[in-house]
């Protein structure tokens, strides 16, 4: 992927807003449990950098999506995953659907103030009893007139405490999975909602995560997003800019570690030598970043098809992946090397170890996209077996 100059100003200028409004409060954030998003996405609307790929007369900058790659790439750079992938909600997940299929009403009520930073939006799709299994959700928008009578509940929704709206995926029919399902944006001060505590997470500490339940809570059908029933296939294309969003936002976080630990085992004196005179950290610090420059290309390759307008499905399915297991590979390696220090709670590698595990469960788990992959191998096989 070659880069204008206007992908390297807009590098340039995330780069600046992480390292002056995010990372000075970062520690802040994470005993908190918990980050301002209105106050920081209302910064980051003012400088277009919640609408890079959207249309123009949204309020969004109406660049391809390599710019978002970009974008999610140096959002990285933060040194904790919660505001990160926070972020990436609000720009990769909950809002590509209504950008791409909402109607007028649905992209001026909801789209444009998301962009502007007016509003904070969540995605409504995983339940405690459906997870990476998608067409298995249980909650329902059944219509009643000009409204949808919306029951049912969702799990581990990030921004849920904070959220405006909720790009929902329901059951709108009782057609088959795939196509019974529709997305719906819902406004969170609606009677009936009502959201857990903050869920006790093991890593992502500033993100606020909860529980939202829907008990007989009335919508109006113009918050469709799209066509009825269409949603579980608009959920699907929105997942590859999801699945691309973290596996590019997962590279610098990896050599955030890295680096950190390189400095770390510089200073560190063990039997009379800094511990990276040894060679064998040497040689496994260089294995890593050779890893991560590989997903890297990767990435980049997807993006580069997804901009072309192919069905990135299998190499955004690969880079989510291979994201997920890297990313623990880096920093349960890094983080040996830090020794007792490593075990600390507050201390970077150990913050990223516990943040990083996600990556391989949010999003789709290894497996799901495992089994993505094994899909377009056998039509692939199947394909060129006919051919012989």
């Amino acid at each position: 992927m070659i880069f204008s100059q206007e992908h390297l100003e807009l590098k340039r200028t995330i780069a600046n807003f992480v390292e002056n409004e995010i990372n000075p409060h970062i520690d802040d954030w994470e005993k908190s449990g918990i980050f301002p998003a209105k106050a920081l996405f209302k910064k980051m609307g003012d400088l277009g950098l919640l609408g890079i790929s959207k249309p123009i007369e949204n309020g969004g900058m109406g660049l391809d999506y390599s710019y978002e790659m970009v974008a999610a790439e140096e959002l990285g750079a933060i040194r904790c995953g919660g505001v990160p992938m926070a972020i990436g909600v609000q720009t990769n997940m909950a809002t590509p659907a209504l950008a791409k299929f909402g109607s007028e009403y649905v992209r001026k009520t909801f789209l444009a103030p998301a962009i502007a930073g007016d509003l904070v939006a969540c995605i409504g799709v995983s339940e405690a009893g459906a997870g990476s299994d998608v067409a298995g959700l249980k909650t329902t928008a059944n219509k009643d007139g000009d409204d949808y009578i919306i029951n049912g509940s969702k799990m581990w929704i990030t921004n849920a405490t904070q959220a405006d709206f909720i790009c929902l995926l329901a059951n709108t029919s009782a057609d088959l999975p795939h196509k019974n399902k529709s997305l719906i944006v819902v406004p969170t001060n609606l009677p009936g909602i009502s959201f857990s505590e903050k869920l006790d997470k093991l890593g992502m500490r500033s993100s606020d995560t909860a529980q939202i339940f829907f008990d007989n809570v009335r919508v109006p059908q113009r918050n469709l997003v799209g066509q009825e029933g269409a949603g579980f296939i608009m959920q699907m294309q929105q997942f590859q800019e999801e699945r691309m969003y973290i596996a590019a936002m997962s590279l610098k976080s990896m050599e955030l570690c890295i680096n950190e630990t390189y400095d770390y085992t510089s200073e560190r004196q063990v039997f009379g030598q800094p511990l990276i005179a040894n060679q064998v950290i040497q040689f496994r610090l260089a294995e890593l970043q050779s890893e991560v420059e590989a997903l890297r290309a990767l990435i980049y390759q997807a993006c580069e098809s997804y901009v072309a307008g192919e069905d990135v499905t299998r190499l955004a399915s690969m880079a989510k992946l291979k994201s997920g297991r890297l990313a623990r590979e880096v920093t349960d390696a890094c983080l040996q090397y830090w020794g007792g220090m490593g075990f600390m709670w507050d201390n970077i590698v150990s913050r990223l170890y516990r943040d990083n595990r996600l990556g391989s469960i949010g999003g789709g788990a290894d497996e799901v996209m495992l089994s993505i992959i094994s899909k377009y191998m056998h039509k692939q096989l199947s394909k060129s077996s006919k051919g012989c």
